[in-house]
Formats: structure tokens, C-alpha cells, sequence
């Protein structure tokens, strides 16, 4: 197992208490919900546990535009009726609303991943996790799918001052456009995104044929799929890609969307997915030796989003959680398989790890999935071999003159049980199958 300073884990309790609105599929609580599980199984006692800080305006316009950062920061629900030329300009509404503390939400998880960046680019760890980072849809000038600031560019851009190639691989069940979009044009980033496409599926993007442009040529990866992927089928895919990705490329670091919504039975999602297959991928990156940088993404059935986040977190540490035969013994003598923690009750009544297996028929035949697999390693032979980059003098860490010091080093370590809010959401409080509000608030 790794020594505990090698894998590095960003935490702030203060995700939780972020609230879309009601009937919003996004719910920041299942951050809480994952973290408290992550403690429940002692997983904290076996990584460092870090605060990120809250990045900083000017942080976020290393990739944002100004004007657009800018207008986060000074948007509240109070106020955005005087600003309704600005929310159709950067597409705030139904999808992105507005909502109390959204700017601190965003510095809070871009902070996370810049962070991880920042720490991996030290040599710091090996592995950097920030389950609140990974809002892959946000544009430069606008809000998309969620997402409002894209801390996975930010992070990539970090790792690009100390590596002359970063790998970003996404598993959400939603294409991983905006990422993509920001590197389209250059070979220091190569894209890979598994995910949905066709039937206007979000967000609309990702056809095998976009590959990049110019000096970017080939280096944007697509793999479209479609509803109902099981575990054997998307792994074995997976794999297949990502080893000749690997090889081909030869990246310094490699960043990891995990997005949860590819799971089965996921509100928004149409995959096949079990946990276990969703974290064969995440292990199976992991066994790369690469630095790595791994992010939550997409996920809204949010007890299952804890259950498969809490999974790979033990992956990453190689700590195996329960397995089958454990479970079928504490099912015998009615114990429950999840330990007690504040959340016990979303995880009724099987208190399990496990999620019921995905009932959407699997329209991936065989013939398609290699067409789509010959489509992408014949792209892949397009490059001869790794671009070679002319390394210039590294950048310093970008510097914020005039800060407290011990209430904002991103380094400071905390006591997780003496910090951390329990935030607990009786309105998102889901006892029904549809996974919908509790309370229905217009």
C-alpha cells in the first residue's frame, strides 16, 4: 500500500451546504454524503486530508474570461433581475441558476483541483482526489450543464507548467465538451471522453469525428456510445483505448473525470454501468504509475454517487471494501454492510455497496463497438509518436500578494471531525425510486 503522504484528498464541508433548487437534479449534498462515507470505512486515516482554498478571481481567469468571472462573483438571487441581458449572455437560468453562495461554491471546488494540480506538480503525492472538482461542460465566456467554472482546464493548465503532455480522460455519461473545446487547437492535451451521443442527448458534442484541429489535430478523443453499456462491454473498450492512448502519447500526467451519472439507474443517465465496472476504470489508470488527478463530475442519484466515489477513493488507496461473500454474510445475519455514519438512512434498506443492476437494453452491438474502436486506434496511428515540446522556464504558482497565511495556505491539514459541517438536507431527503425532492417548493 502507499505511504499516507502519497495520495492527497480535498475536502471542504461547505459544498454541502450549496442548493441548486428544488427539483434540480444537481445536489452539492452528495458531497457531504461521500465524504462521510469515506470516514465511516477509516479511509481518511490513510490519505493527508486537505482544505483547498478558494481560488481566487484572478485564478479562475487564467482560463475564464474577466467579464464572465466577474459577473459570477457579483450575481445573487437578489439581484438578478437587473441583470437579464448578462444571464442570457453567459446562459445562467434553468440549468445553471442562480443561487446564494454560487461564487464561493465555485472557488471552493476549483480551488480543490488547482490545488491537486499543485501538489502533484510538487511531487508532492501521487495521487491528488477532489470529488468536487470536475465540472467538465463550463465554456471560457459561459455557464453549461451545471457547470459554471471549469476547474478541470484550470487544473490541466497547472499540470501543463511542469509536463510537456497531460492526458484527460473522462467517464461521465455526458460528452466531456468543455474540456475538449479549450484544447481542441494543441497536442499538449490529449482528450478522451467516453459517453452518450445521439438522440439529442446532452450536451450534443462528441461524434468520433471530432478530433481536434490545426496543432491539435488527433489529440481529441471521442468514443460515443450508446444507452445501455454494460460492465464487460465499456471496460473491455476502455482498456483496449486507454493502454494504446498510453503508449502512443506518453503523457506526464494524467487527470481522471469520474462522473458517476454513466452508473445504472441514474437520473439523468442511460448506461448499464455497476459500481464495479465504473471503478475497474479508475483502477486500471491508476496501475499507469502516472501522476494522477482525479475528480468527481456528474451524478444524480446521489446515495449511489457516494456509494461508487466512496469505492474508488479505497481503489486509489488499494483498499478493498467489502466484497460478495462479506455481503452475503452480513445479509445472512441481518447487519449492515454500510457502517453508521450521518447518512445511514439514504442508504436503506439494503445498507449495501452494491446498486441493482441496470435494466436499460444494451444497444451497443459488437459490429459497432469495433467500427468505434478501429475508428479511434486508426487515429491514434496518425500520430507517429509523442510531440515533442520545447520546455520553457516553469512559471511560478500563481501569487496573491497580502493573505493570511494560516487561514488561507491550501496546505493547512485539518481535523475532519472537529471542522467539517454536517449538512443535512431533510428537503433532499429521497424516499421514492424517482429520486425526486421531498418537498415540493415552487
Amino acid at each position: 500500500m502507499r505511504s499516507k503522504d502519497r495520495i492527497a484528498y480535498f475536502y471542504d464541508g461547505d459544498v454541502g451546504s450549496v442548493y441548486f433548487g428544488a427539483k434540480h437534479p444537481m445536489k452539492p449534498h452528495r458531497l457531504c454524503m461521500t465524504h462521510h462515507l469515506v470516514l465511516s470505512y477509516d479511509l481518511h486515516k490513510k490519505m493527508e486530508i486537505y482544505r483547498p482554498h478558494k481560488a481566487y478571481p484572478v485564478e479562475l481567469a487564467q482560463f475564464h474570461s474577466a467579464d464572465y468571472v466577474e459577473f459570477l462573483h457579483r450575481i445573487t438571487p437578489d439581484t438578478q433581475h437587473l441583470f437579464l441581458n448578462e444571464l442570457t449572455k453567459y446562459n445562467l437560468g434553468e440549468d445553471c441558476p442562480v443561487f446564494d453562495n454560487l461564487f464561493e461554491f465555485c472557488q471552493i471546488y476549483a480551488g480543490g483541483t488547482i490545488d491537486a494540480a499543485r501538489r502533484l506538480n510538487n511531487q508532492l503525492c501521487d495521487i491528488a482526489i477532489n470529488w468536487a472538482g470536475g465540472l467538465h461542460h463550463a465554456k471560457k465566456c459561459e455557464a453549461s450543464g451545471f457547470c459554471y467554472i471549469n476547474d478541470l482546464v484550470l487544473g490541466i493548465l497547472e499540470l501543463l507548467k511542469y509536463h510537456a503532455r497531460v492526458l484527460y480522460i473522462d467517464i461521465d455519461v455526458h460528452h466531456g465538451d468543455g474540456v475538449e473545446e479549450a484544447f481542441y487547437f494543441t497536442d499538449r492535451v490529449m482528450t478522451v471522453s467516453f459517453h452518450k451521443y445521439g438522440d439529442l442527448f446532452f450536451p450534443g458534442t462528441g461524434d468520433a469525428k471530432e478530433i481536434g484541429e490545426r496543432e491539435g489535430k488527433f489529440y481529441a478523443i471521442n468514443v460515443p456510445l450508446k444507452d445501455g453499456i454494460d460492465d464487460l462491454s465499456f471496460t473491455r473498450l476502455f482498456k483496449t483505448i486507454i493502454s494504446k492512448v498510453v503508449e502512443t502519447y506518453q503523457p506526464g500526467a494524467i487527470v481522471l473525470q469520474c462522473g458517476a451519472d454513466s452508473l445504472a439507474g441514474d437520473r439523468l443517465g442511460c448506461f448499464n454501468l455497476s459500481i464495479d465496472g465504473h471503478s475497474e476504470c479508475v483502477s486500471f489508470v491508476k496501475r499507469f504509475n502516472l501522476p494522477l488527478l482525479v475528480t468527481g463530475g456528474g451524478g444524480y442519484t446521489k446515495e449511489n454517487v457516494a456509494r461508487c466515489w466512496t469505492v474508488e477513493t479505497g481503489v486509489l488507496l488499494d483498499t478493498e471494501l467489502p466484497n460478495d461473500w462479506k455481503c452475503f454474510l452480513l445479509a445472512l445475519f441481518r447487519l449492515a454492510e454500510i457502517p453508521e455514519n450521518d447518512y445511514i438512512k439514504y442508504f436503506a434498506p439494503e445498507f449495501s455497496l452494491k446498486i441493482p443492476n441496470g435494466q436499460i437494453e444494451n444497444l451497443n452491438s459488437k459490429s459497432y463497438l469495433s467500427t468505434i474502436k478501429m475508428q479511434v486506434l486508426e487515429n491514434l496511428r496518425c500520430i507517429q509518436h509523442a510531440p515533442s515540446v520545447q520546455m520553457q522556464e516553469v512559471p511560478p504558482d500563481f501569487y496573491i500578494p497580502d493573505f493570511d497565511e494560516d487561514e488561507q495556505n491550501p496546505d493547512e491539514r485539518i481535523d475532519q471531525h472537529t471542522h467539517d459541517k454536517h449538512i443535512q438536507r431533510d428537503d433532499e431527503y429521497y424516499e421514492a425510486d424517482n429520486d425526486n425532492d421531498q418537498m415540493d417548493v415552487s
